[in-house]
């Protein structure tokens, strides 16, 4: 009896069985973390709330990649300065160029006019390398009567921008007031010393675009064009007031000097006479 009271009031411990060394070692870890949660580095704070930037590599360099020849508004008025470019076809034993393609935009960029142009000679040469023309562009192109026509009356009185604008014009077999063209290729800080620029070099050099590549596009050299004129607007109307300013006085010069050579002429005559 008095054995079994003492067995009651002593029960037999249980004997502990040994802890897997792998569970001691995650109970650790977990009330480490549980009384003090694990630090984190600003870095890895500012990809949770920003998100990493290796999942959007392209992000940083997306704004460089937009291209400023892309119109940045859909007005699509004739304006006061207009740009055109042409792309040639080579004619008779293919060394002569013809017109192919022809295209004008506004200041903004927009397209006002753009048509393949069927030659009047037999094509030789479609330069597709160059101009970028096959011969399914022709099927539906207007005659050159009628492409001639509407430039004529797009830029009638106004700015005609564009680069070596002289040989365009040749192949329209039109011509433009001097003091109404801005010509990409002659506008003086344009130049290297007196030698011209290739308007893909300018279009690289002062607005960061890619053009001619490979087959010219004429919308993208007129806009090309354009945009240089724009950009430089102020400047190059200065200098054309300065250039007309400077023949109006040599051209009363020149008057002035005929003027009295003619009277000195007036006086050795009456001297003969008398």
């Amino acid at each position: 009896m008095g054995s079994a009271e003492q067995k009651k009031k002593h029960p037999k411990k249980k004997q502990k069985l040994p802890i897997n060394p792998n569970w001691a070692q995650l109970q650790q870890t977990l009330q480490i973390h549980g009384s003090r949660p694990p630090k984190t580095s600003n870095t890895e704070t500012q990809n949770s709330i920003l998100g990493k930037r290796k999942e959007r590599p392209d992000a940083e360099s997306d704004c460089s990649q937009i291209n400023p020849l892309i119109p940045t508004n859909d007005d699509f008025s004739i304006t006061d300065a207009i740009a055109m470019d042409c792309e040639m076809v080579g004619v008779g034993q293919g060394n002569r160029s013809a017109l192919g393609r022809v295209t004008m935009v506004n200041q903004w960029g927009n397209v006002l006019y753009d048509e393949f142009v069927r030659p009047v000679e037999r094509i030789a040469d479609f330069r597709t390398q160059i101009s970028g023309i096959r011969p399914r562009d022709l099927r539906k192109a207007k005659d050159f009567s009628t492409a001639q026509k509407k430039v004529a009356l797009l830029m009638k009185g106004r700015i005609l921008v564009g680069h070596a604008l002289s040989n365009d014009l040749k192949a329209l077999l039109l011509s433009h007031p001097k003091k109404d063209v801005r010509d990409t290729s002659e506008y003086q800080p344009f130049l290297k010393g007196r030698r011209r620029k290739a308007l893909r070099h300018l279009a690289d050099e002062f607005l960061g675009a890619k053009i001619q590549s490979g087959e010219h596009c004429p919308i993208e050299d007129a806009r090309a064009a354009m945009l240089l004129y724009q950009r430089n607007r102020k400047e190059w109307e200065k200098s054309i007031r300065d250039q007309m300013r400077l023949r109006q006085k040599q051209n009363k010069r020149n008057q002035k000097g005929k003027t009295n050579d003619g009277d000195s002429l007036n006086v050795n005559h009456v001297a003969i006479i008398s």
